[in-house]
């Protein structure tokens, strides 16, 4: 009778331990108030003498709870060991690692076929019912590990939805900035492409009209992505906007611009950046290359790189030389400015869509309007890309000039 007696008190020992754990994991307690409350129930009311609990954590197996193993030895990386355990196994047989031959079985905590746990036990007396122990051991360590995962999938979703989030965001900040009306009027054109990865990226293009004789257009490449590169974008906006004037040289408006974009970044943070300014009444072109891809222009079947310039912005405090280059344009002209996504993309056969290639388009639609040559250029992209992506960002800025 009393062992009877003892088995039943046993057995309602479990239940209400079992009822104290499910309230706990209903009631949202924490990976480490889990852990604690299944080394406790192992150790003081299941006799346990030994114990470790390995979960995966980051892709990594960790020892997040242990009874009667010396610390140097938990230290150890049993990780390829683990692999090879997918069911309830007894270990009397292996005692080739320190760590493993310190317990009597392992349990496997299977999620989908895939192991998210494993239980190594040990230290059992001769005379214990060790199998009844067991099968409890094994029902609370899968109610234990699972509710962990749950926690940690939960946390991931929770991650994943701030991400999109973000991105969204960022991808709403991005449209306030590109601008979405460019002039088209009797003196000249704009016509932009505009592709960003995954609905963000850094690429940037913003134009100014001073009066009625003088006009300006840039594009950049803000490197990074997401909100941190929108983030950068708006304020190199405000800072294009203000620094810029009809009055002011383009080296000084760079070193300005350099200046400012180096006081938020540090220097962390860099873009490539092309900027022009075209005079109506004197017909001349001024531009500055800050490291960007040179644009083609093309006047009179006469092409010309605008390759002048210096070196990338937001690097350095002090800009070295800057070279201003000049091009007169007397006659109808067509420019073409992108990123690097463009020359980037490649077609089936792994060849990149090289300068040659929009050299010899130039050549063949330098008389097209601005938004004719660009409807075009991406008839030209699309067939050459065949069925592979887009690789990166890619952005066209195309000027038409008339005469």
């Amino acid at each position: 009778m009393d062992l009877l007696e003892r088995e039943l008190n046993l057995k309602q020992l479990q239940i209400n331990r079992l009822l104290t754990i499910t309230q706990a994991i209903n009631n949202n307690v924490s990976a480490e108030g889990l852990y604690s409350m299944y080394n406790s129930f192992l150790s003081w009311e299941m006799g346990v003498r030994k114990m470790a609990l390995y979960v995966l954590q980051d892709n990594e197996w960790n020892c997040t709870s242990h009874i009667g193993i010396d610390e140097a030895l938990i230290e150890r990386d049993i990780t390829e060991k683990l692999t090879k355990y997918q069911r309830l196994k007894n270990l009397d047989d292996e005692n080739d690692d320190p760590l493993i031959s310190q317990f009597d079985i392992v349990v496997p905590v299977l999620h989908k076929d895939t192991a998210i746990a494993y239980t190594f036990i040990g230290g059992f007396a001769e005379d214990e019912d060790m199998y009844n122990k067991v099968q409890f051991i094994t029902t609370i360590t899968n109610i234990i590990a699972v509710a962990i995962e749950n926690k940690r999938l939960f946390k991931k979703q929770i991650e994943q939805e701030r991400i999109k989030r973000d991105i969204e965001l960022a991808s709403e900040m991005q449209q306030l900035f590109i601008p979405s009306d460019l002039p088209k009027g009797d003196d000249y054109q704009l016509a932009s492409i505009y592709k960003p990865h995954y609905s963000v990226g850094g690429d940037y293009f913003d134009f100014i009209e001073f009066d009625s004789d003088k006009f300006a257009f840039c594009i950049a490449d803000i490197s990074g992505k997401g909100v941190g590169a929108a983030l950068l974008m708006a304020n190199f906006q405000a800072n294009f906007h203000s620094l810029i004037n009809q009055e002011s040289k383009l080296d000084d408006f760079i070193r300005a611009l350099n200046l400012s974009l180096f006081r938020i970044t540090g220097g962390d943070k860099f873009l490539t950046f092309f900027v022009a300014e075209f005079d109506k009444k004197t017909r001349m072109l001024r531009y500055v290359n800050c490291g960007h891809n040179p644009p083609f222009a093309v006047m009179k079947s006469l092409e010309y790189r605008l390759d002048k310039g210096t070196t990338i912005l937001g690097s350095f405090l002090k800009m070295p030389e800057i070279e201003v280059g000049e091009l007169h344009l007397p006659e109808e002209a067509l420019i073409l400015t992108y990123t690097d996504g463009l020359t980037d993309i490649k077609n089936e056969q792994n060849q990149f869509l090289s300068d040659d290639m929009l050299s010899a388009f130039m050549a063949n639609n330098s008389g097209l309007s601005a938004d004719a040559f660009n409807d075009k250029l991406m008839e030209q992209i699309e067939r050459f890309k065949g069925k592979q992506n887009y690789p990166d960002d890619f952005t066209v800025l195309t000027c038409k000039i008339f005469s």
